[in-house]
């Protein structure tokens, strides 16, 4: 549950303080691990602080939960043990055989298969949107639509979508609008606070922050579908362990300085690629000719820290630019302190292949660190020639 006591606090402080109590028994300021599976009850049904078992409940993974919480604005904060295991509970909680969900048409691929492949099995019916555009979404929608899934910024290619629009056509049509705020993180963009039912975290990018956890996260803005999400957590079982939990709630603690100085990065990257004669179009939201930049500028505190951008050599071309960075590591995932870099076409959108979400075969994506700028320009500047 939302712990109640921070929500006038500014966001630095509840990413430090929320849900990290000191121990009561030694005083310790951070949270212990409680590498534990089950818990001594006084007498048959005497819990202590609610605990039985550890996959209904831990006190690490409570601690990072009450942060999640707090963090977005909502009323219920539930981990996972990673994003995908977060997005099928959403999607067995919310959705029943013959019911229709709109997804956008750039998303992750993960996101993507999901639906094609596993939960189309079970007779969930979906259809694609431009979620920029809101007359795509309204056309989208079928009597049977029970959801509208949004990426804002997208991956990988960067596209805003006002959520409070699509929040009031979601309304409207009977349906729950989920926000995936990965890219974004809750240091720059509030969705529930603009309308949204649901926010989606993979906890393994920007939230853990440092490439050495998986997990993930939703967090509910009404408490009756936080107490169902629970009860499908618990009943699933892909909850985030202990020692994962631990490792979010570490990263957590410094969101914001991090997010301040990846977009900072990113900003002066993206200038840098809009006057190199190799790229021909830079997806960027920070930048003012970009579609959703007003809305950016109005919806989020920043710009964030992911780029792609196209190059004018083509497909072969892009693969070989991803090869010759020497600061940039080739990787797939995101939102780590050390600068990446991929090929989508390739890489993190291979699923996407052949469908409405694919993804252009000149594209490069970056999720630029925290490094000195200076450095990164002049890896970008060497690499591209």
């Amino acid at each position: 549950m939302s712990d109640d006591s921070h929500e006038h606090q500014s966001f630095e402080t509840r990413a430090i303080h929320a849900g990290n109590t000191a121990d009561p028994l030694t005083g310790a300021v951070v949270p212990p691990i409680y590498q534990v599976s089950t818990y001594k009850q006084d007498g048959v049904g005497g819990l202590r602080g609610g605990y039985e078992y550890s996959r209904s409940g831990n006190p690490t993974r409570t601690a990072l939960e009450e942060n999640l919480a707090a963090l977005e604005g909502g009323r219920r904060g539930l981990a996972f043990a990673s994003g995908l295991a977060a997005e099928d509970c959403l999607l067995r909680t919310l959705l029943s055989p013959g019911d229709h969900v709109v997804i956008p048409n750039d998303a992750y691929g993960g996101t993507f298969r999901l639906f094609a492949k596993v939960v189309s099995r079970w007779g969930v019916e979906w259809s694609v949107a431009d979620t920029s555009d809101p007359a795509s979404v309204r056309a989208a929608i079928t009597p049977k639509t029970k959801a509208i899934w949004v990426e804002t910024p997208s991956n990988p290619l960067l596209g805003i979508t006002d959520i409070a629009v699509v929040a009031d056509i979601a309304r409207t049509a009977g349906a729950k609008l989920v926000v995936d705020n990965t890219f974004a993180s809750p240091y720059l963009q509030q969705p529930l606070a603009l309308g949204a039912d649901v926010v989606v975290h993979s906890l393994t990018k920007y939230m853990g922050g440092h490439s050495d956890v998986v997990g993930g996260a939703l967090v509910a803005a009404d408490a009756a579908l936080g107490e169902e999400l629970a009860y499908h957590q618990n009943a699933m079982g892909a909850v985030a362990g202990p020692f994962d939990s631990w490792l979010v709630l570490r990263g957590i603690k410094t969101l914001a300085v991090r997010m301040d100085r990846h977009a900072e990065n990113a900003g002066k990257i993206a200038e840098m690629l809009v006057r190199h004669p190799k790229v021909h179009t830079v997806l960027y939201p920070g930048l003012p000719e970009h579609p959703g930049h007003e809305i950016a500028a109005k919806q989020m505190r920043n710009f964030g820290g992911m780029i792609s951008f196209r190059v004018t050599g083509g497909e072969e071309e892009a693969v070989a630019l991803c090869g010759r960075t020497k600061i940039f590591t080739l990787g797939e995932s995101l939102g780590g302190v050390e600068s990446l870099i991929e090929h989508p076409g390739r890489m993190t959108h291979a699923s996407v292949a052949g469908s409405a979400l694919e993804v252009p075969g000149d594209l490069v994506r970056l999720s630029v660190g925290i490094e000195n700028a200076d450095d990164l320009l002049a890896d970008l500047a060497q690499a591209l020639g």
